[in-house]
């Protein structure tokens, strides 16, 4: 038996991270991996892949040379993703490469196999079938990340139906594609297909797509969506999907209408990879979707045993999963100075075409809690960057208390979001107001000059 300080189950960002802080406090460390390779799904099938593909999709699609140009490029009807993606397999190389060079600087130690629970204090790891070995840690943290819902009742299978890790095998891109699901994932493949010429239509069971987001934003993403000749079916239920003698995906929805398509996206949820684990075997039960339930101190409830990332559900993004894994170790370990709870305001970025970010309150939260606020708006088309760039429906909203002007929450849409959200980020983290901008000088031209627009906006209305 081998025995370590700390076993982290599962080399994803948050199993990365909380194996590099167990490391920098002076403890052995090992971290195990079921797959060949280390990175987890988003490095290897979920986040960097389909990012990758986003990027290309825009260059190639001439989306931001139409704006400001007039023109766009023509992609060939044959054109593979992995042609496409040329540059994904590079990226992973080289992502994987800064890991395992991060890894071997601290002395980390890479198990290839499966887990599995003998104990709260013991796991026994297995490849290929074998008897497998046997490892001792003081604490384990279960870092084992999330997969796409495959219900049975969608026959998916290589050629037809596919869930947001398969798509992107795709041997070559469809005339036109359906997308089951209106959340994040859903929203953000339809708006790349949908840029590379496919006709793509989107099913949403709910009345709105990506409801916990600001309405105005949302309205401007559909507008946008539509403007690609994406069709939207909300509130539309599936009630059956079969593929059908000549190569077509027939996805019935429950009104009557019929959808007809080359190919299908099912991006209905994601689930916990917990099974496979023996929880049993220390008491504890996967809850809805395979997700561990954990306290701010991401502590199991069984002594020595932690979870973090997708596998303990929302926000299930890389970012936050980072920052999990540093907190859980710093928390197990009662390193002094620093608080196991997660910080208050989190951003979160929704990579469609354009891009949406939000950080703090919104609009309809604030209501709902009794707060009186005010709003400042900011279009792109009002700062010259927004005009070099040709993104003039971009948007920056700003939400602040009437009476003390202290930032409540940032909403963004259109170019370069994800980027911009950091500012109204940090001063909300710090509890400033929105006068901050107002007074603030930012270069010029940029994109953020648009957040001075968008306060003075909001000032000017009390």
């Amino acid at each position: 038996m081998k025995k370590f300080d700390v076993l982290i189950i599962g080399s994803g960002p948050g199993g990365q991270r909380a194996a590099i802080q167990a490391a920098k406090l002076g403890k052995t460390v090992a971290i195990i991996e079921r797959e060949p390779y280390i990175g987890g799904a988003g490095l290897h099938t979920g986040t960097l892949p389909s990012k990758t593909l986003r990027e290309t999709a825009l260059f190639l699609a001439g989306f931001k040379q139409r704006a400001v140009f007039g023109f766009q490029f023509t992609l060939g009807r044959d054109v593979t993703l992995s042609e496409l993606m040329h540059r994904k397999s590079e990226v992973i190389r080289r992502q994987m490469e800064v890991i395992i060079d991060q890894f071997s600087r601290n002395n980390i130690e890479i198990v290839y196999g499966s887990a599995s629970f003998i104990s709260a204090t013991r796991l026994r790891v297995s490849r290929d079938g074998d008897v497998g070995v046997e490892y001792e840690g003081g604490i384990i943290v279960i870092a084992t990340g999330s997969r796409p819902a495959r219900p049975r009742d969608v026959p998916f299978d290589k050629d037809h139906i596919y869930d947001s890790d398969s798509i992107l095998k795709l041997d070559k891109l469809p005339h036109t594609l359906t997308v089951i699901g209106g959340g994040v994932i859903g929203c953000e493949y339809a708006c790349v297909f949908a840029s590379l010429g496919i006709k793509v239509t989107l099913v949403e069971k709910k009345a709105e797509i990506l409801a916990f987001a600001d309405t105005e934003l949302v309205e401007s993403l559909m507008y946008w969506m539509r403007h690609a000749g994406i069709v939207m079916r909300l509130g539309e239920e599936v009630t059956s999907i079969e593929v059908e003698a000549l190569n077509r995906v027939i996805t019935r929805l429950h009104s009557g209408k019929v959808v007809i398509s080359e190919k299908l996206l099912y991006t209905m949820g994601r689930i916990g990879n917990t099974d496979g684990l023996n929880l049993d075997a220390i008491g504890i039960t996967p809850v809805e979707r395979g997700h561990l339930t954990v306290d701010k101190g991401f502590a199991t409830g069984v002594e020595g045993v932690y979870a973090i990332g997708d596998v303990i559900g929302f926000p299930s993004l890389a970012s936050t999963s980072m920052e999990q894994g540093r907190r859980v170790i710093c928390n197990a370990f009662a390193v002094e100075g620093l608080t196991c709870e997660m910080p208050g305001h989190l951003p979160l970025a929704i990579y469609t075409i354009p891009e949406i970010s939000m950080v703090g309150e919104t609009e309809k939260g604030l209501t709902e809690k009794g707060v009186v606020y005010e709003v400042g708006c900011a279009y792109f088309n009002e700062v010259a960057r927004g005009q070099i760039i040709g993104d003039v429906h971009g948007m920056v909203k700003l939400l602040f208390d009437r009476q003390s002007h202290k930032l409540l929450g940032v909403h963004i849409v259109g170019e370069k979001a994800s980027e911009l959200i950091h500012i109204g980020q940090a001063v909300l983290n710090f509890g400033g107001t929105v006068d901050y901008f107002k007074d603030v000088v930012f270069n010029y031209p940029t994109l953020s000059d648009a957040y001075k627009e968008a306060a003075l906006n909001g000032l000017n209305k009390l």
